[in-house]
């Protein structure tokens, strides 16, 4: 594995003031905190330990929906139907949207009554309609859960109803699946998660979001309470183009909740600063290609890249270095992940970030192969 640094950016961050990490009491027993910019996790508290997730789960339930929205699988003006089973089980039962037996219901209806409700009926009713039962969807949750990422959580239902323990996750797990949410779903994300209420049937209710019209910038998720879990959120909010992503679990109250997730925001804003690396589209390095129509090809930022530093000084080192496995094989698309920047500083994890391909890369042709073997054989 080829690990270069890269020189420019690492000369220009030598004179960078560095602290240790700022330090944070924190009042949940489980709370994670990281930067979306950089990938700095900047607060971890046993946020490996599995712990049933609440209304949390249903994070994972809308996921999937858009997934499925985004691939033309189903439509938000689709309909799906409230049956007697799924009413006579979640009328009343816990959070409600208060649905209607044998009423029709649209996609983006639903989508509301999960998010802004927490409806425990709107998310079986979700999960029935897309997926003919509720059982078949919990699949559906598990197989996208493992593609993005949540190593260490298994879902048993889509509404995060106790299970008897078998549905856990981790408080890393639910920022990866809200982090998940926010980049690859962006416009879906905005429309129905930072909605201060939603009337349904004559009712209004208000979103729980603890951080909405308290923390500037704040959009998201979602709460999550049961007598076994405690209470617990995991939110996001952006400020001047950096943001962050937090939990807090196992809280004893909700006024509690309230007030530690409004402290948490506002300390991941005010202890920590952004320093821009790279713009979105710029070069950062290059990296040898195999059997490619080109032999090397430009690494560039999918996004705009930052660094997390603390707000107090000392002084020390940052390093950049570009990890991949090379050389990269053809063929390659242009916007492909091939590469890794690794950013290191003093007391602090290591920040990862991805790099793309600036353009794509066709296999070579017969006579390409040729001259490379010819190449290999003379170490050329």
């Amino acid at each position: 594995m080829k690990t270069p640094i890269i020189g420019l950016a690492m000369f220009s961050l030598l004179a960078t003031p560095l602290a240790a990490a700022p330090s944070y009491v924190s009042e949940a027993p489980i709370a994670y905190m990281t930067d979306l910019s950089s990938g700095a996790v900047l607060f971890a508290r046993d946020a490996d330990r599995q712990i049933p997730p609440a209304s949390m789960a249903k994070m994972m339930t809308v996921y999937v929906a858009f997934d499925l929205l985004k691939k033309g699988e189903i439509k938000l003006d689709q309909t799906m139907t409230v049956s007697p089973e799924t009413w006579r089980k979640w009328n009343n039962q816990g959070s409600s949207m208060f649905l209607a037996v044998g009423s029709q219901v649209t996609v983006s209806d639903l989508l509301d009554g999960v998010v802004t409700l927490s409806g425990n009926d709107a998310c079986v009713v979700l999960a029935e309609g897309i997926a003919g039962s509720e059982e078949a969807f919990v699949d559906m949750m598990n197989k996208k859960a493992r593609e993005i990422g949540l190593a260490n959580s298994l879902f048993g239902n889509s509404n995060g109803w106790p299970d008897e323990g078998l549905t856990q996750v981790t408080a890393r797990d639910l920022a990866q699946l809200a982090s998940a949410t926010i980049r690859n779903h962006p416009g879906l994300y905005k429309r129905f998660y930072s909605k201060g209420s939603f009337t349904w049937n004559g009712i209004t209710q208000p979103n729980r979001d603890p951080l909405l019209g308290k923390v500037d910038g704040a959009d998201g998720l979602k709460t999550g309470h049961t007598e076994e879990a405690g209470y617990g959120f995991t939110g996001s909010a952006e400020q001047n183009g950096r943001r962050l992503v937090m939990v807090v679990a196992g809280l004893d109250s909700y006024n509690g909740r309230v007030d530690e997730s409004v402290r948490f925001m506002n300390w991941g804003f005010r202890s920590w600063k952004s320093v821009p690396l790279f713009a979105k589209g710029r070069k950062v390095d290059t990296a040898p290609v195999q059997l490619g129509s080109v032999r090397e090809l430009t690494l560039v930022a999918p996004r705009d890249l930052a660094l997390t530093l603390p707000r107090t000084a000392d002084t020390d080192k940052v390093t950049l270095k570009v990890v991949y496995q090379g050389p990269l094989k053809a063929p390659i698309a242009k916007g492909q992940q091939v590469a890794t920047l690794v950013v290191s500083a003093p007391d602090m994890e290591q920040q990862v970030m991805p790099l793309v391909a600036g353009e794509a890369v066709d296999e070579a042709g017969f006579f390409g192969r040729l001259w490379a073997g010819i190449l290999s054989f003379f170490g050329g």
